[in-house]
């Protein structure tokens, strides 16, 4: 029996109680014999154990919002693909308040073991800047598994608006300084900070207008109350098609495949502008290497799933995957580039 058989998990002789018919050369030698003897035991013990550690628990997927929205869906399905690669039962625990921080910091309390993620999402990078202090560090406490999604919102207006363009917002906001109104879905979501980086970059005055969700916003830009708005895919393209907004541009660094025709923002006139969304697995840190990187191919190999496909079109998403470094390396670039704009704009949630 070779080294690599008693790690694999082959039990040697001592393992099953019996000593084999040899003698060592002297006491300190059979002291070392019985030493190396315990060690592979355990070896071949934490073997098994690490075979079977993802079909004997359930592992948990942390939503920090509500169920039903776009981040629950997108973690219910992964959780169903990611199931058929562990072996074992994945679910979706949903713990929404405080912006995100409740379930979030939950996860970082939880033992490190691969069986507790978080699905966090563009709040993540962004709570360390808005917010005075946190519960949790959110470089220290974490550890990457996966880039799960991107995603990016769109820039609409009222059709019976007479912006027509990137380039008309800009002129009439700079004809009307703080007069033209943007709605938000509350301060620091990504809709207040996509228009707060407009804002900046664009160098004009809009004033925010801050709702509960996208709903109560579309009803107010459709009636007058604000001129435009920077919202998600999901919540605009169904009123797109039927004519009862007009898009403008899409946020994203580049042109997307659900909306080919619409430029980026960058493209219309605003040189530099890129704002999007995201969704990205963590587990506590000091997670152990090994059980990250099995937890990162399950994700990748989920994201080739069909279940996907459809989602990716309906919510502009675009499935990223990738390694835990790819993530770790992304989630810092977001922190840094909306650190300035938040602090730019003087935000801040008590």
């Amino acid at each position: 029996m070779t080294h690599h058989d008693t790690i694999a998990g082959a039990k040697p002789a001592e393992c099953n109680g019996r000593t084999p018919n040899r003698r060592p050369a002297s006491a300190a030698l059979h002291r070392f014999a019985q030493a190396a003897t315990v060690l592979a035991c355990i070896a071949s013990l934490s073997g098994a154990a690490r075979a079977d550690e993802f079909t004997s628990q359930v592992t948990r997927i942390v939503v920090p919002f509500s169920a039903g929205g776009g981040t629950d869906v997108i973690s219910r399905i992964l959780a169903q693909e990611m199931e058929k690669t562990l072996g074992g039962s994945v679910i979706v625990e949903n713990k929404p308040g405080a912006g995100t921080i409740i379930g979030t910091q939950y996860v970082a309390n939880s033992a490190p073991d691969g069986h507790t993620m978080v699905m966090a999402t563009f709040a993540h990078a962004v709570n360390p800047s808005l917010r005075g202090k946190l519960p949790f560090d959110t470089d220290k406490d974490f550890a990457p598994v996966a880039l799960v999604a991107r995603s990016f919102n769109i820039v609409v207006v009222s059709p019976k608006s007479n912006f027509k363009s990137i380039a008309d917002l800009v002129a009439a906001a700079k004809a009307n300084p703080d007069k033209l109104n943007y709605g938000t879905f509350g301060p620091g979501t990504s809709a207040h900070l996509a228009g707060e980086l407009f804002k900046s970059l664009a160098n004009v005055k809009l004033t925010a207008v801050h709702y509960k969700g996208a709903a109560p916003a579309i009803t107010d830009l459709l009636g007058g109350t604000i001129q435009v708005m920077f919202t998600t895919v999901a919540s605009a393209t169904s009123l797109i098609k039927a004519g009862q907004l007009r898009a403008l541009a899409v946020t994203s660094a580049e042109r997307t495949a659900a909306f080919p025709d619409l430029p980026t923002i960058a493209e219309a006139g605003v040189p530099g502008y890129a704002a999007e969304s995201w969704y990205g697995l963590f587990v506590p840190a000091k997670t152990p290497a090994p059980i990250i990187d099995r937890l990162n191919k399950a994700v990748d190999k989920a994201l080739k799933a069909s279940a996907f496909d459809k989602l990716a079109s309906n919510e502009g998403l675009i499935m990223v995957g990738g390694t835990p470094a790819q993530l770790g390396e992304y989630v810092r670039g977001e922190e840094a580039r909306w650190a300035k704009v938040i602090k730019a704009a003087h935000i801040q949630i008590k």
